[in-house]
Formats: C-alpha cells, sequence, structure tokens
C-alpha cells in the first residue's frame, strides 16, 4: 500500500507542479473559451426565431442541454483524444529511457502498484480539465434554467470515457522506451475505438449488430448524456479500463523478469 501511495504521489506532483499540465490547461480554456460563447450566441438566436419557438417542444436543439452542453462535450472529447497522450506518454516510456524505471523494478513495489498508481495520478490530471470544462456549462446556470443532475452526469460520462483513454495509454507507454511512439500509438488506439460501433450499421446480422452496439463507447455515451446510469455502461467501461491495466502490469512484469 505504502508503494502505491508513493508512486501515486509522485505522478500526480509531476503532472500538477510541471508546466505541461499548465500549458494543456491553458491551451483547453482558449478554445472553450472561444467556442462556448458563440454555442451559446446561436442558441440564442434559435430561442429568439419564431419558426423554431413554434417547434420548441418537439425540437431537441431547443434544449440547452442539446444545443449547448453536448457540444462542448464533443469538443472535450476531441481534446481528451490528444491531451490523454500528452499526459500519460511519458509515465512510463520516459523512465525506461532514463533508466529509472530499473530502480521501480528492483524496489519493493508490485507490478501492480506502479500500474494503478501511474493510472490513478493520470485521471487525477484528467478530471482537473474535466472539471475546467465543467465550469464553464457551471457557469450558463447564472442565465438559464436546466438540469444540474443531467449535466453532472453527462460529464461523469466523459471522464470515465478519458478513464478509459489513460488505461489504453498507459498500455502504450509500457510498451516503448520513446515518448513519441507511445504518444502516436495512443492517439491511433484512442481514434479507432469510435469506429468500433460502426460494425453495428453495416452488420446485418441481429446478433452481431447487438455485439457491436455493446461495445460501441458512442452508445455508452450516449447514455450518459441523456442522464441515464446504466449498468451495462459502467460495466463495459470499467472493464475496458481494468484490460488495460492489467494489460500494461503484465508488460511492466514482463520488463521485471528481464
Amino acid at each position: 500500500m505504502r508503494g502505491f501511495l508513493a508512486i501515486t504521489k509522485k505522478d500526480f506532483r509531476s503532472f500538477f507542479f510541471s508546466p505541461t499540465f499548465y500549458v494543456v490547461a491553458f491551451f483547453c480554456t482558449l478554445v472553450l473559451s472561444w467556442v462556448f460563447p458563440i454555442q451559446l450566441a446561436q442558441f440564442n438566436e434559435m430561442t429568439h426565431n419564431f419558426m423554431y419557438q413554434q417547434q420548441g417542444a418537439n425540437n431537441p436543439q431547443m434544449n440547452i442541454h442539446y444545443g449547448v452542453f453536448l457540444r462542448q462535450l464533443s469538443y472535450l472529447n476531441l481534446m481528451l483524444i490528444l491531451i490523454v497522450p500528452a499526459f500519460t506518454m511519458r509515465l512510463i516510456s520516459e523512465e525506461k529511457k532514463m533508466r529509472t524505471f530499473d530502480l521501480l523494478l528492483t524496489s519493493p513495489i508490485s507490478s501492480v502498484q506502479i500500474v494503478l498508481g501511474k493510472f490513478i495520478a493520470a485521471m487525477g490530471a484528467i478530471f482537473g480539465i474535466v472539471f475546467l470544462a465543467y465550469l464553464y456549462c457551471a457557469w450558463a446556470g447564472f442565465f438559464a434554467k436546466f438540469s444540474w443532475s443531467l449535466l453532472t452526469v453527462a460529464f461523469v460520462g466523459i471522464f470515465l470515457i478519458g478513464g478509459v483513454y489513460v488505461a489504453m495509454d498507459l498500455f502504450c507507454s509500457a510498451l516503448t522506451e520513446s515518448a513519441l511512439a507511445s504518444f502516436v500509438m495512443a492517439v491511433i488506439l484512442n481514434v479507432s475505438i469510435w469506429f468500433v460501433g460502426i460494425g453495428a450499421e453495416v452488420s446485418d446480422s441481429q446478433g452481431l449488430r447487438e455485439f457491436f452496439e455493446h461495445i460501441s463507447i458512442n452508445s455508452h455515451l450516449s447514455s450518459f448524456v441523456e442522464g441515464t446510469v446504466r449498468s451495462s455502461a459502467l460495466i463495459f467501461l470499467f472493464s475496458v479500463m481494468g484490460l488495460f491495466v492489467f494489460l500494461a502490469e503484465r508488460v511492466v512484469e514482463a520488463n521485471r523478469w528481464r
């Protein structure tokens, strides 16, 4: 337990006391500060349009959650696809390159503690970015009425998606000594996971269609956006996290035996 806490504190501090985190946070703030007012202005224009006012009851775009917050989540997801690899690419690969990884392997710390400590630290950094985006939507509460529970559940969903990115990208970092190679592999993996659900659209078999829908990360995120916390979505997301954390731990353990 002490080893796990030591690894977590070390990497957590390296995130929040590193200029990289604040540069990334500044970049996110810059993007969100640019797109969020534009989305609000467009939403305000729609609400004042007579035609949209007549159809507002049946038009989901007239709901600020779907008309503004959902777009904010889309931008945040696109940023996380690049941000998470930038955070995780050095977690293990850089330690291999600097030979500090050998010290970890020879210390009285298990490979499980090493991987979990780095995973939790990275999740803390991602929470900071997601919370920053959440504040923009929360600010809209000063002049608009919306469901806070719906908004919070949606951001919990995107945070869990970020956890999937962290687990996959941590595995990529464990595979190589090159931070650049780790970053490229992580971005490719983050993007490719969104194309898994396409199988549900092209498959003629009902069984295959249901299977692809179950492993589609987009369908699980959609349930969170709608304010529904499904047990199937939680099981799937935590299973993917557990799988890639386990694979990363196996890679670390293999290096220990070498």
